[in-house]
This record gives structure tokens, C-alpha cells and sequence, in this order.
């Protein structure tokens, strides 16, 4: 009998999970504690199994948004209907040769929403995807400019872009995986981390002044500079000052630079404006989105670009740009990524952001005082501890369970990116669940 319709009980699964699964950032000879999940909706995540009451399902608040995708929470009607009506007509079709309209009408919605003057939209089927184009597009833009030699990137300490080849390039040399590939990642240029959201003007000053020196220093070799605006994510949770992406821009202008922008995590709200470098009046040359282009709901991303840099690498060697995922354009992401513009298209999201971040930093600034504790900040609908050590992520996450959370803490940080449609009672307990991680 097939095991795909045997009923399977709660150990059985996570008894196969732990023979056969492989998770992510894990060990599969030694794997860490998994949490069977029944369903989901709203804010909420329900989890097959309560440890304080065997056989009992548990409701958690997921302060994680699918890893900071489910921007509007999970079963949604609105994402439900568009991925059935669209299952209806066709679930997927190749996009060589071939086209159709959610894919049309996405590229059309990204080029208005996005700052103005990225016209052309290359449909990829994940964030590191994404950068993998952005990085192909740079160093295609300078070849077909006349320049073959620009093939390396200036990248900032602290940041992260994804986890394939040419994404881990230009993630954190130290905090990153680079010393578990030697000779396998592309040599690029890092400048220092920018200085913290708050900082004195003459650190900001500094810092633009050594990141000036690097690109002037290395201009001859450089394609572009890339870089997260305003928040770096994975590689930190750190804020900077707009300020210093508003240098990025004036230093790629000085050198014939490409700027590239990673708003995978930081877009479409997350950091308080629809995309994070409107804070700071900047358009790049070329903007990655992805994660919250869905709702969470299927994988999706997108590359977006100026109409000079589409034509300098159309009109050069190979006569477009040379990448082409199977499943890009697929029509459900499509249409699913549509109907989460949608219901971003009223603007509601801002006020929820902003609820959120006022949620977040009234109830962890004590947690200030709590020895241990090196810094608390937030970021529009992002609240982030940092410890003085690393964080035991079992026991924490045991904790944060406890008090009806659920977090995926790493490295120093316990922190959290709620859904936009989570209550104040529910980002309430994720503060208490943060609470309990890091006293735990």
C-alpha cells in the first residue's frame, strides 16, 4: 500500500523526517528537532503535537513569516482563489518561446511599483536565482560597454544574497561559507559593514570615504556595487543609515558602476516603505525581489533593470542575457504573486508595519536590561536581540514553543519578522516568546 495515503502517526513522520530528510543548515547523520505542522492560517502556525500534552495539537504565532515570506499570513482567500482559478487554465508552460498573461501583467505590475526607470522584468524561480542573473547581467552590462575586465563586485561585510555559487561570492567572506569552499567562489571586494542605523555622521563619513578609496582602487576590475539596502538580513539583522546607500549610488555614478540591489528581504514593506531604498531616494540599476513577491505562497523572484543595461547586454556577445530557469514565469506564481500585489496595492500594509515596529519595541526594550544582552533594535516589522554569545537554538526555540512562538533564532540573534496581518495580542506573544528565548 502506497504510504502517500496511509495514515501515518505523528512519531511515524518524524521518524522517517529524521531518516530521509536533509533540512537546512543541518546535519543528516545528526539532525537537530523538527515540529510536525498540521495547517496554518492567519499569523498562526498548528503543530501536530503539544510536548505539554501528548497527543494535542499546539497553536504557535510564527514570528519567522516562512522565513519572511508570508507577508500576509497563511490560508488568505484572496492567494487561495488566484492559485485555484489559475490551476484551472494551466500550472505551468515553459517560458522559451512561450508566453502568458500573469506573467505579462506581473512584469508590467513590478515595473510601476518599483522605483522608475527599471523597465525591463527577467522572471527567476528563487532569491539566490536572482542574484545569480543580477550578477550575470553586471558583468555582461560592462563586456557589452567595452569594459571585459569588470567581472568582480564590490560587496559589504555582514551581508548575505543567497546560498548557490555566485550569491555565496558576495555574502560575508568571514560570517559566511567561503572558508568551507576554497577556490570554489568567485574573488570579489568587500568594503567594511556600514556603521549602525543611529551612528555619529563622521562614522557614516568614514565609512563612505574607505568605500570610496576601495571602488577608486579597484575601478579598473569592479562591474558593480551589491548590496541590501538600509538592513542586511541573514548575515546579521543589521540596520544602517540611508545615508550610506546614497553614497553607494553617488560612488557606482563616479566609477561606471552598476549598483545592485538585494530587496529579497527587505521588499515590498518590510523595512516601513514599499522597497527599502525609497527611504533613501535611490534607484538602482538593478533590483532583485523575491520572498514576499508571493505571499509566501510558491517560490518566485524577479530581476528588474534599466533599459540601459538591457540594452548593452542585448545588443553584446551572445545577443541577450545567457540564464534560464526552467520554471520561470510559472503561471501560479504568477498569479498568486499578483494577488499579493493586490492586496499590497492599498497601502494598509504600512500602517501594519508600523503597528508592529511599535508592538516590537515597546515590549523588548526591557529586555535591554537582561545580562546577556548586547543590543535590541528594530527595524520596521523586524525586532532583533543580540546576545554577547551564540544562541543554544533548541533550548530557545523549546522556549519560545513554550510561550507560543514560533522563532528560528541563529547565530547571536533571536529575533523576529511577523506577518503583517498579526494582531497586537499575537505580536505580543512573540515578544514574550523572544523574552523566553533569550532568558532561557
Amino acid at each position: 500500500m502506497s504510504t502517500t495515503t496511509t495514515p501515518r502517526t505523528v512519531a511515524d513522520l518524524l521518524a522517517a523526517d529524521r531518516a530521509h530528510v536533509w533540512h537546512p543548515y543541518a546535519s543528516a547523520t545528526r539532525p537537530g528537532p523538527v515540529r510536525l505542522v498540521e495547517r496554518a492560517y492567519g499569523a498562526r502556525l498548528v503543530l501536530a503535537d503539544d510536548p505539554a500534552r501528548p497527543g494535542e495539537p499546539r497553536e504557535v504565532v510564527d514570528g519567522m513569516a516562512s522565513w519572511w515570506a508570508a507577508v500576509h499570513g497563511y490560508a488568505h482567500p484572496a492567494l487561495d482563489a488566484a492559485v485555484t482559478e489559475q490551476l484551472g487554465a494551466m500550472a505551468h508552460v515553459m517560458f522559451g518561446g512561450l508566453t502568458h498573461a500573469p506573467a505579462v501583467r506581473l512584469a508590467e505590475r513590478l515595473v510601476e511599483l518599483t522605483p522608475a526607470g527599471l523597465e525591463h522584468v527577467f522572471l527567476a524561480d528563487s532569491g539566490s536565482v536572482a542574484v545569480e542573473v543580477a550578477l550575470k547581467l553586471a558583468v555582461q552590462h560592462q563586456r557589452g560597454a567595452g569594459r571585459p575586465r569588470r567581472t568582480r563586485m564590490l560587496a559589504l561585510r555582514g551581508g548575505y544574497h543567497g546560498d548557490t555559487s555566485g550569491a555565496m561570492s558576495v555574502c560575508d567572506p568571514v560570517g559566511g561559507m567561503h572558508a568551507l569552499f576554497p577556490g570554489r567562489l568567485a574573488p570579489q571586494v568587500f568594503a567594511p559593514r556600514p556603521p549602525a542605523r543611529g551612528s555619529d555622521p563622521a562614522a557614516v563619513t568614514a565609512w563612505v570615504d574607505e568605500v570610496r578609496a576601495l571602488a577608486r582602487d579597484h575601478s579598473d576590475e569592479l562591474a558593480a556595487i551589491v548590496a541590501e539596502p538600509l538592513l542586511q538580513g541573514a548575515g546579521g539583522m543589521h540596520a544602517y543609515p540611508a545615508a550610506c546607500l546614497v553614497a553607494l549610488r553617488e560612488i557606482a555614478d563616479e566609477h561606471g558602476l552598476l549598483l545592485v540591489l538585494d530587496e529579497i528581504a527587505t521588499g515590498f514593506g518590510r523595512t516601513g516603505t514599499l522597497f527599502a531604498c525609497d527611504a533613501a531616494g535611490v534607484r538602482p540599476d538593478v533590483l532583485c525581489v523575491g520572498k514576499a513577491l508571493t505571499g509566501g505562497y510558491l517560490s518566485a523572484a524577479a530581476v528588474l533593470c534599466t533599459r540601459e543595461v538591457a540594452r548593452t547586454v542585448s545588443d553584446g556577445e551572445g545577443g541577450g542575457l545567457l540564464h534560464g530557469p526552467t520554471f520561470m514565469g510559472n503561471p501560479l506564481s504568477s498569479a498568486v504573486a499578483l494577488a499579493s500585489l493586490d492586496l499590497l496595492a492599498d497601502g494598509s500594509w504600512a500602517a501594519d508595519v508600523a503597528r508592529i515596529e511599535r508592538g516590537l519595541a515597546t515590549g523588548l526594550a526591557p529586555l535591554r536590561d537582561l545580562p546577556g544582552v548586547r543590543d535590541v533594535r528594530t527595524c520596521g516589522a523586524v525586532g532583533v536581540v543580540q546576545l554577547d554569545r551564540p544562541v543554544d537554538v533548541p533550548r530557545a526555540t523549546d522556549a519560545a514553543v513554550a510561550a507560543g512562538a514560533w522563532l528560528r533564532p541563529f547565530r547571536d540573534l533571536v529575533y523576529a519578522m511577523p506577518p503583517y496581518v498579526a494582531s497586537d495580542a499575537e505580536v505580543a506573544t512573540i515578544v514574550a516568546g523572544m523574552t523566553a528565548a533569550v532568558t532561557a
